[in-house]
């Protein structure tokens, strides 16, 4: 039977930028292994528009993956090709895919302004057009004279952008570029703005074929350079569908090979995350930011939250077999943009749900095993940034690697105490546990876990619960938990 999939994000925002985050990602891949970690999800590899200071979301050259002398630097902000090649070795040695991050959106940091039509439009709707086509200069043109046409000699302009913005008079203004593809946006799915094609940079016009080409070969030689098994797609909401699906089924029939891809559509309300997965066709499994938000709330309304609703409106609830759950990433963490931590007391709760339950692939973030800390100024103060490691983090991995199998039966019939069982599998001995959280006071729980576990003891691997709890002869325990924990029965010396 094969292993659980466990996937970490083996970074956050404020990663340090002093270019040895491969090398750190390489030390950790044996003890990752160990830990229950199948799959690895690595920050964007290539050269950003602000050379080594900042992560590779603000992309400038996706053939760069810190081999040339580009924006002042060779390296990017967390190593060299060479170093980021060996990171990916090195996971592989110790059996662990690695999913590339891969922002197909937008481009930056252009080396020389063009002149072009271009029509200015309003920043709340972007389908309404604030005036006439004019005459606009903007850095559009990529030509990469570091590279110097190595691995490709595509050069972008204007005709492979949909839009920029530019400062007016102190004020941000967004253009949509008039071409030979259309004088309005793309057809995206996102109606937030009227129309979210443009998020951010020089927006990539994928109505253009010149283009479509362009990144579906760049596709096919980043994972021919590189070995990697999957991609994490950044921010798919702003590009068009279509060319989503193109990409990703162009690279499985290419390489005649499955790879693992989820994509970061982020949106609260789950009807949009179900009508993507139906326009693409589910080439893509997706982070479930409704359970996030959920987890959010709950945290921050302690014994008032329902937690029976822990689910609703999710896309767990609705496709589960399409989804990613995390309960925190990179761009939710303090002084981030969709800055939502969850409250520190319920990160334990949180990972419990994620990772033992049947249902959804969890994402683990990297703080939350090995913690992180943090210095950055923010509206004219500095913030010093602690995030500590979640303790029980340990025996949550290692009973989802050898334990959290089988069926689930759920026990959601309390507000502030709740439960399931996983009834365990043939194949791994004592496998199978029962689950009790509580956002309230102490709780218990009876829960079946099945007759034929009648007479055995069970404990709490989290040790919260000292008590030792058999199992009568029709196969229920009496389980305990503390307020405002979680507590992990499994079966003694299991």
């Amino acid at each position: 039977m094969n292993q659980n999939i466990t996937i970490i994000q083996i970074f956050h925002w404020y990663t340090s930028n002093d270019g040895q985050w491969w090398n750190t990602c390489t030390e950790h891949a044996k003890d990752l292994a160990e830990r229950g970690i199948t799959h690895v999800y690595l920050p964007p590899a290539y050269k950003s528009a602000w050379g080594n200071s900042e992560p590779g979301y603000s992309v400038y050259d996706l053939y760069d993956l810190g081999e040339f002398d580009q924006k002042g630097t060779v390296r990017t902000k967390y190593g060299t090709k060479e170093e980021y090649l060996n990171c990916i070795n090195e996971f592989h040695k110790n059996n662990v895919a690695v999913i590339a991050d891969i922002v197909l959106n937008h481009k930056q940091g252009g080396d020389e302004k063009e002149s072009f039509l271009a029509k200015p439009v309003h920043l709340e709707n972007r389908n309404d057009f604030t005036g006439e086509p004019i005459m606009i200069e903007s850095f559009t043109k990529f030509n990469f004279p570091g590279r110097k046409g190595k691995y490709s000699k595509f050069e972008w302009n204007h005709l492979a952008f949909t839009g920029v913005d530019e400062e007016k008079d102190g004020n941000k203004v967004i253009y949509s570029i008039q071409n030979e593809y259309g004088d309005k946006w793309e057809d995206v799915m996102e109606e937030e703005f009227g129309n979210y094609d443009y998020l951010m940079g020089a927006d990539i016009e994928y109505r253009n074929e010149s283009v479509r080409e362009e990144v579906i070969n760049w596709g096919k030689w980043y994972v021919e350079t590189t070995g990697i098994d999957g991609f994490r797609m950044d921010a798919v909401k702003h590009i068009s569908p279509s060319f989503i699906k193109q990409w990703i089924v162009a690279l499985k029939e290419h390489f005649d090979k499955p790879f693992f891809v989820f994509s970061e559509y982020w949106q609260g309300n789950v009807d949009a995350l179900i009508k993507y997965l139906d326009v693409t066709e589910n080439v893509t499994q997706l982070l479930d930011a409704p359970l996030h938000y959920n987890f959010y709330e709950a945290s921050l309304q302690g014994n008032e939250y329902d937690l029976r609703t822990i689910f609703d409106g999710t896309l767990l609830q609705q496709r589960p077999e399409m989804t990613i759950t995390f309960v925190e990433n990179h761009d939710t963490q303090p002084l981030q943009s969709l800055e939502s931590p969850i409250e520190f007391w319920f990160k334990p709760l949180a990972y419990a749900i994620i990772l033992l339950r049947q249902q959804g692939i969890p994402l683990v973030f990297y703080p939350c095993i090995y913690g992180a800390c943090y210095s950055e100024e923010k509206d004219g103060t500095m913030h010093e940034i602690n995030l500590d490691k979640v303790a029980e983090m340990d025996i949550l991995l290692n009973c989802r690697k050898d334990l959290a199998y089988g069926e689930q039966t759920d026990y959601f019939d309390h507000p502030n105490c709740v439960g399931w069982v996983r009834h365990g599998v043939e194949e791994k001995e004592n496998s199978g546990c029962a689950v009790l959280i509580s956002n309230g006071d102490d709780g218990f729980k009876e829960m079946e876990v099945g007759k034929q576990h009648a007479g055995k003891v069970y404990i709490d691997c989290t040790q919260n619960i000292a008590e030792e709890i058999t199992i009568n002869k029709n196969g229920v325990g009496n389980f305990l938990v503390k307020e405002k924990s979680v507590s992990v029965w499994i079966i003694k010396n299991s």
